[in-house]
């Protein structure tokens, strides 16, 4: 039986997301809610999914086992609460919360009623990071001695209108909705932020936000390591996150697309070989039946349905990790204070 499945959000990434959930014959889209007329008049007009402008009364009426949540982030709190105490599974868009007592609060619930949760962070779904995250965690480049976790692209290449991204009220700023990215990738593949030094949160463009963030970040692990990170590099086509991890066997250096690695040693993992290696998202890449923008958006969806279904364990971009990754946010932030 397939997956009643319900969108609240019909922005850029809603609307990726409902094409991915629309392709999936596993899911059956129950409901489409939004405020924009304009987008729900084109929904209407061009395709065959209930809308909705209300969201509490499209999951009282269409009743779907699982919610895709994708809106400003200052709404997840309430969205997600609403959906989880009526039983209903989540998935919401990156960061979570914009408080972490609010993560930890949702975490919480999520796990009492035994709810699929997961948060939108698609990096894990890359397959260099993922080849990365394998490579670190089975011990095959040593200790790990240093870290540099990176992004870098033209989100604000001016001074323009405010919209979301220019208030903190909303969940605006390079620090919340860009560098949440490289942080939630640090956590994963390394250990969690425990400490932050030095953090600078700095303004280009914006006049209310961060446009740019550097910081000194030491880990649970002990390891330590920098943070760099700015929407405001016109060098950049695109986004572009990367990490370089130095341990003492080898190094690792890595984006989306490439995946470099330099063994000191003939003792290395099969397919690799001692001195550089270097591998492409296409030969680590998964198979999907739906490519749009990336196998990685098409891969996480497809594993929260999976998780629904049972077919696959609530282990990937949970609450919890969410979580872990706010609060981060939160160390970093707290140790900036006043520097803007």
């Amino acid at each position: 039986m397939a997956v009643r499945v319900a969108l609240i959000g019909a922005g850029k990434m809603g609307i990726s997301h409902l094409s991915i959930l629309g392709a999936n014959s596993n899911v059956e889209v129950v409901g489409v809610c939004d405020t924009s007329k304009l987008v729900l008049g084109a929904l209407q007009k061009y395709t065959q999914f209930p809308c909705y402008t209300n969201h509490s009364k499209m999951l009282d009426q269409a009743k779907p086992d699982a919610v895709v949540i994708a809106v400003p982030t200052k709404f997840h709190y309430d969205f997600v609460k609403d959906a989880l105490s009526r039983n209903i599974h989540v998935f919401a868009e990156k960061p979570f919360c914009l408080h972490p007592e609010q993560s930890a609060e949702l975490t919480a619930l999520a796990e009492s009623k035994n709810l699929v949760n997961q948060v939108g962070y698609h990096n894990k779904f890359v397959g260099t990071f993922q080849e990365v995250k394998r490579l670190v965690k089975e011990g095959h480049i040593g200790e790990v001695q240093h870290f540099e976790g990176e992004a870098y692209g033209p989100v604000v290449i001016k001074k323009k209108a405010d919209t979301w991204r220019s208030d903190p009220s909303e969940g605006g700023g390079c620090l919340m909705d860009y560098a949440s990215h490289v942080i939630d990738l640090i956590n994963d593949i390394l250990s969690p932020v425990k400490e932050a030094h030095g953090t600078i949160l700095k303004t280009i463009y914006s006049s209310q936000v961060d446009d740019a963030v550097y910081s000194l970040l030491k880990l649970e692990s002990g390891a330590s390591g920098l943070l760099s990170v700015n929407w405001s590099d016109e060098t950049y086509r695109k986004m572009s996150t990367s990490m370089t991890i130095l341990g003492s066997k080898g190094k690792i250096i890595s984006d989306a697309n490439e995946l470099k690695v330099f063994f000191k040693d003939q003792k290395c993992p099969q397919g690799y070989s001692k001195g550089w290696n270097v591998k492409y998202v296409t030969d680590l890449a998964g198979q999907v039946d739906f490519y749009l923008r990336g196998e990685e958006y098409s891969s996480q969806m497809d594993y929260f349905i999976n998780t629904v279904t049972g077919e696959s364990p609530n282990t990937i971009n949970n609450f919890k990790s969410a979580w872990i990754t706010d609060k981060a946010i939160a160390t970093i932030k707290k140790s900036a204070k006043n520097q803007y």
